[in-house]
């Protein structure tokens, strides 16, 4: 459930991590299975789209995350809407479905019994979840107030919730939870609420606020589920302060115009609703690629919702190390109870 760019994983964290990071975002959860041989990097390339399964290999994780992925049920759904139907309901359903088939392959023998995960591995698997941001900025285009947004933020984490709780029921220990990035800087954020008070770095103040809302309400879930699942080794990462020194301390990490989309077209932020990343469009009679700026590695924002890859490889390294974590441990020791 993560993005390639935020819900769902299962095997490891991330897909790739920073790649997945990358130019488009998967929510949702993602599970991989820790060696300790393995390096990190390697753990992180691991796990494939639990969509794509046509002789794919799932013995090192499975990735249920999609991109534009919600916590809750939305509203609107690909292609009438801009959500994606897999919201985490789906991905645990499908996490279900892939655990027991799974090991009916292996039962059955074969040239795909060697692809699936062994039984043991569920246990000892990381899963990580990253989502939520597609719920409240969703709300902000749904005429919604800031107020109406932060009234809905307890359901959706509730919600959020009994889905790990679901997954600890058949199994899982280890857990690796993301909170939510600055939604204020993002640039369809910013081009769309042009009004709004900005702060000292750029980002719309009302938006982060928001995000930052959901997050304390994240934060006290995880203190309960801590209480509620007794054998879980659950890791909180701040991504959320992770990502704003990308924009806050953008020139010292290397990077250059954060709020400003690699991949788009018009306006301050280089982000358009008519036009997107990759189409084209018509100027004084002639048509125009959307395509990418000339240096995307110094670039923060990739197409005016997602990071580039450079800037979530950024992210990776900061939250890998546990400098942003609860409990403070590196990702390598995430299934460990501290």
């Amino acid at each position: 459930m993560l993005l390639k760019n935020p819900s769902l994983r299962t095997f490891w964290p991330i897909s790739n991590v920073y790649k997945a990071f990358g130019k488009y975002s998967l929510s949702g959860i993602k599970f991989a299975y820790i060696h300790p041989a393995r390096k990190t990097k390697d753990m992180l390339n691991a796990e494939s789209a639990y969509l794509d399964s046509l002789g794919t290999n799932f013995k090192h994780g499975a990735n249920f995350a999609t991109t534009s992925s919600t916590i809750r049920l939305p509203s609107q759904i690909i292609p009438g809407g801009g959500f994606s139907p897999f919201y985490l309901n789906i991905q645990y359903s499908q996490f279900v479905q892939f655990k027991s088939r799974s090991q009916t392959i292996r039962e059955k023998g074969g040239i795909y019994a060697n692809l699936m995960p062994e039984k043991d591995y569920f246990p000892k698997a990381l899963y990580t979840f990253d989502i939520g941001q597609n719920d409240i900025g969703g709300g902000s285009f749904s005429n919604m107030t800031i107020e109406e947004v932060n009234a809905s933020v307890p359901d959706i984490v509730n919600n959020f919730s009994t889905n790990v709780k679901a997954i600890y029921d058949v199994g899982a220990r280890s857990f690796w939870i993301h909170n939510t990035g600055p939604l204020g800087c993002l640039p369809y954020i910013l081009t769309n609420f042009l009004s709004a008070q900005r702060d000292s770095h750029g980002c719309a103040k009302p938006y982060n606020d928001v995000a930052q809302y959901f997050n304390y309400k994240l934060k006290e879930a995880i203190v309960q589920l801590r209480i509620d699942l007794p054998l879980a080794a659950i890791t909180h990462v701040d991504i959320y302060s992770a990502k704003y020194s990308l924009f806050s301390e953008s020139n010292k990490h290397g990077f250059e115009l954060p709020l400003v989309a690699c991949c788009g077209y018009g306006g301050k932020y280089n982000y358009s609703n008519s036009v997107r990343c990759g189409g084209t469009i018509t100027v004084n009679g002639s048509q125009i690629f959307v395509g990418s700026c000339e240096h995307p590695s110094v670039r923060v924002n990739w197409d005016g919702f997602h990071y580039t890859e450079a800037a979530n490889k950024f992210v990776f390294d900061q939250i890998s190390t546990g400098a942003f974590s609860d409990p403070p441990i590196p990702l390598k020791m995430a299934c460990h109870r501290v």
